[in-house]
């Protein structure tokens, strides 16, 4: 079973920032990963929705043999990750947004929170504000057309800025000194942000900590791959292969899959 692959699923192509996090840490791990960004982005998705998408991505990845599967979007995680669990006897990592380290290092007593509308309005995410954050401001703001423009390949548009930009500056107006990214696609925009946000406003992601989860897991479990053979990797999309390629890099091959 160690050799077999770790498995990744996101709404689209935003999880590679994932997928990258988790091969710089276990380069000796096979993975594949599988984008649907025909149905991108899950967040305006009803939770039955989401659960039935994010079923048919696990079978899909059991169905390549994997051994783990990561849950590569907040908005999946938040909304179905209890049931797969509960469903299947492979182990799932999940991804939520970093509301705690933001809440504890805060200085200003403010942080920002860009998410999708699906992880905003999740109970998951209610109880995870609740616990670490109620006794700080936390602006919450809803990513709309962010997913869009990445899945279209307008990643560094006028347009992404704009919209970047409208979205900061009620968070700029609070004297956030922490954002936090609540959806796997974000970090590509992280230069951008870097741009349009003070200098003092630090930015948080959840992929490393998504990484170190995962190698914790596969450890506990007898699953970590100790093979120095060149691991294979394998991405699949349904939407536009160029697009992922765009970020991966042009030496990894993906593939188109109607799924």
């Amino acid at each position: 079973m160690s050799k077999q692959p770790i498995g990744i699923f996101d709404s689209g192509v935003g999880g590679t920032s994932i997928w990258k996090e988790i091969h710089a840490l276990l380069p000796n791990e096979n993975t594949i990963y599988l984008a649907d960004s025909a149905n991108a982005p899950y967040g305006p998705k009803g939770k039955d929705a989401i659960i039935d998408l994010s079923i048919k991505n696990t079978e899909y990845l059991l169905s390549k043999g994997c051994k783990l599967i990561v849950v590569a979007c907040n908005t999946a995680t938040t909304n179905a990750i209890d049931y797969l669990r509960n469903t299947y006897k492979v182990p799932f990592i999940g991804i939520e947004p970093a509301i705690k380290p933001a809440a504890l290092q805060t200085k200003t007593n403010a942080i920002g929170i860009l998410a999708t509308k699906g992880t905003l309005s999740s109970e998951l995410f209610s109880k995870t504000s609740t616990r670490f954050a109620s006794n700080i401001k936390v602006v919450e703001q809803i990513g709309d057309g962010i997913v869009e423009y990445i899945e279209s390949g307008q990643l560094y548009s006028e347009d992404m800025k704009s919209l970047l930009r409208g979205y900061l500056k009620p968070m700029m107006d609070a004297n956030i000194d922490y954002l936090v990214l609540g959806c796997t696609h974000y970090p590509y925009v992280i230069p951008l942000l870097t741009d349009l946000l003070p200098n003092q406003v630090k930015i948080i992601d959840s992929g490393e900590a998504v990484a170190r989860q995962t190698k914790v897991v596969l450890e506990r479990n007898n699953l970590l791959n100790t093979d120095r053979i060149k691991p294979e990797t394998e991405f699949y999309t349904n939407g536009k292969p160029e697009v992922m390629t765009s970020l991966l890099g042009k030496y990894f091959d993906v593939k188109y899959l109607d799924f």
